[in-house]
């Protein structure tokens, strides 16, 4: 009699998402303002490596495998002392990827999207590939909560202010031994070591005075729009690093009206009164788009 048999749980995941998907839409049109929330799965969904585990840092990485490396232990600053063409060597073959790399479409639907409608927006993000500016973003709509690849410090702290690079960087990388070849980057005042101007781990050197003025702005925003109707919009932040997902979810609890999770892999949320997606971002993204 009922011929309902066939359907799997997939199905229903769809259903789900379909629906979910025209509320996100109609949330879209009713903000007053929306905090972009964006995490790794922002950057994957462009094709760049998907670090998740140690077998998946490994498969972006051969020669660390062979090291017995794991991301934790080379995203550290104690390289660039110990063995700097090692270290340039992982940090550089990031840097080239991210040079190479076109963010993907989901990238300008949103940009122009909040320019078509003059919608104001902020970007939350743990990406250090600066995607976001490679767009069009602002350079004064972003947090980048971790640093950018694409801004480099002395590691000497010589009093050299941080400073952007230029767009056409590229390090020789030996594929075989992931060793970076000199001239290593260097400092432009005092000569020494160059670094990347980037959070990592037991890094007590960081200068932090570029992120902490992107905070004062975002803090700011925040503060200007959380008596409005502020939507909150995650796209693929796990919970492996969870800046993204915890900043989110408070910004939510004390200034936020709609909050939205979208995850391929964890988009579940123990919060009131919120959607989830359990698609990619740019699937999502694209998806959204297509209902307003």
């Amino acid at each position: 009699m009922f011929q309902n048999k066939s359907l799997k749980i997939e199905d229903f995941i769809y259903l789900s998402n379909d629906k979910n998907i025209e509320q996100v839409a109609q949330h879209i049109k009713e903000a007053d303002a929306i905090l972009i929330g964006a995490g790794a799965g922002m950057g994957v969904d462009s094709g760049l490596p998907d670090f998740r585990g140690k077998a998946g840092f490994w498969r972006a990485y051969p020669p660390l495998a062979k090291r017995g490396l794991r991301f934790e232990e080379m995203a550290n600053p104690y390289w660039f002392t110990k063995k700097p063409s090692l270290a340039w060597g992982f940090y550089g073959h990031r840097l080239n990827l991210y040079q190479k790399t076109k963010p993907h479409c989901g990238f300008n639907i949103l940009l122009n999207k909040f320019k078509e409608e003059n919608i104001p927006m902020f970007v939350f993000t743990s990406n250090v590939d600066s995607h976001f500016q490679k767009t069009g973003f602002e350079e004064n709509q972003i947090m980048e909560c971790h640093g950018s690849l694409m801004h480099f410090q002395c590691i000497e702290e010589c009093g050299q202010p941080i400073w952007p690079i230029g767009p056409d960087l590229l390090l020789q990388i030996n594929p075989d031994n992931l060793l970076a070849e000199e001239p290593l980057p260097s400092c432009p005042q005092c000569g020494s070591l160059a670094r990347p101007n980037i959070l990592m781990f037991s890094d007590f050197a960081w200068n932090s005075t570029r992120t902490y003025a992107q905070r004062q702005r975002f803090e700011k925003w925040i503060e200007k729009f959380k008596n409005k109707n502020l939507l909150i919009i995650e796209l693929g932040a796990g919970t492996n690093i969870p800046t993204v997902r915890l900043t989110c979810e408070e910004v939510y609890q004390s200034s936020g009206n709609q909050f939205i999770r979208i995850n391929p892999w964890e988009s579940e949320c123990g919060l009131k009164n919120t959607l989830s997606l359990l698609m990619s971002a740019k699937d999502a993204i694209k998806a959204i788009s297509q209902n307003q």
